[in-house]
């Protein structure tokens, strides 16, 4: 006898769900008592649908199943910082973070398991991509560490940046998809402007977003404005070169008249000289946009070293001087491996 495998609901429409319960003899009501559950209560069980009848509970059971993500285990730091190793229903691995500061509680969240690209510099680069993550598991993500905010530090979950595992525009439709259910009233109803998508600068997807109208924020992690230097520690640079870049960037300014944030990491004689700060000034002209000098964080080998704080001060400095808004940011989370660049599942 073939048992045939059970669709997870949350795969569903609201429209879909109602003519299921239509056709079952039910009320179309229903959908809407399921689909608040599913979403705006996050059930992981139909047990937990209390206003729904045993026998309704019993249904959904016998016809679905609920693939909810679980923490399976977590980490906090001596900042204060919580990684998660989340399990998702077929047993694979991702991280998400929970990033705790004086004025917001951002939340970090994984996009796809593993990465295909192959920044030097990165750990989950190490990872081969196993595959995308669903709207739902991404969703879930940001479930848990909005729960975690209000259970460990009694303050809700203010910002979500997409910078965990995996290139979001990779995994753009259901980036998209989650994002959606993410701002939306009948999902957590987080406003767009609290979420940011951080991309290696591919370019034909930052024109499409800007075409598509999004609303969220958009990070590049550029880490250097000269092609040789760039190429050598980013592969895609070879086919998303800085000319290629800052058109899909200008194109991104004109049609939503927002900024872009600039990542950017200073290392030990690769990219440490005046002449790579001043090629990243030029780059900066391009559009209004703010740089974020972020603080190195080691993946175990000794390719890329913390550059020093004079030369950090000295992009700042310079940056500055150009009228360029520029923040040195200090990784949180590091004694759990849970700063930028190191989410690796070591675990």
């Amino acid at each position: 006898m073939i048992t045939l495998e059970k669709k997870d609901i949350r795969k569903l429409s609201l429209d879909e769900l109602k003519e299921f319960f239509v056709t079952q003899g039910d009320k179309a009501f229903r959908a809407q008592q399921v689909h608040e559950w599913l979403w705006k209560k996050s059930a992981k069980d139909f047990d937990q649908m209390t206003n729904l009848s045993i026998q309704t509970r019993q249904l959904l059971k016998d016809q679905f199943t609920i693939n909810h993500i679980h923490v399976d285990k977590m980490q906090r730091s001596e900042d204060g910082t919580i990684k998660n190793a989340v399990k998702l229903f077929d047993g694979l691995i991702v991280e998400s973070v929970l990033i705790p500061t004086k004025d917001r509680i951002t939340a970090c969240v994984s996009s796809q398991v593993g990465c295909s690209l192959d920044c030097k510099f990165c750990a989950t680069a190490r990872l081969k991509r196993m595959r995308n993550l669903s709207p739902d598991e991404i969703y879930d993500q940001v479930v848990a560490i909005k729960q975690q905010a209000e259970l460990f530090f009694n303050r809700p979950l203010t910002n979500i940046v997409f910078m965990g595992m995996g290139e979001p525009l990779l995994n753009y439709t259901n980036v998209i998809a989650a994002i959606d259910k993410i701002t939306s009233p009948e999902g957590l109803n987080m406003a767009s402007k609290r979420i940011t998508v951080s991309t290696v600068g591919i370019a034909k997807m930052i024109i499409k977003m800007a075409d598509d109208g999004v609303k969220f924020n958009l990070a590049v992690s550029l880490h250097d404005a000269i092609n040789e230097t760039r190429s050598a520690i980013m592969p895609i640079n070879e086919t998303n070169s800085l000319e290629e870049l800052a058109e899909a960037l200008k194109y991104w300014y004109k049609k939503t008249k927002r900024k872009v944030t600039y990542e950017y990491v200073v290392w030990k004689g690769i990219n440490d000289t005046e002449e790579h700060a001043r090629a990243l000034i030029k780059f900066c002209k391009h559009i209004p946009c703010k740089v974020n000098l972020i603080e190195y964080n080691p993946i175990d080998d000794g390719d890329f070293q913390q550059a020093s704080d004079e030369a950090i001060h000295m992009y700042q400095r310079l940056l500055t001087q150009h009228g360029i808004i520029a923040r040195i940011r200090k990784s949180r989370g590091k004694d759990i491996d849970a700063a930028c660049g190191q989410l690796a599942n070591k675990n």
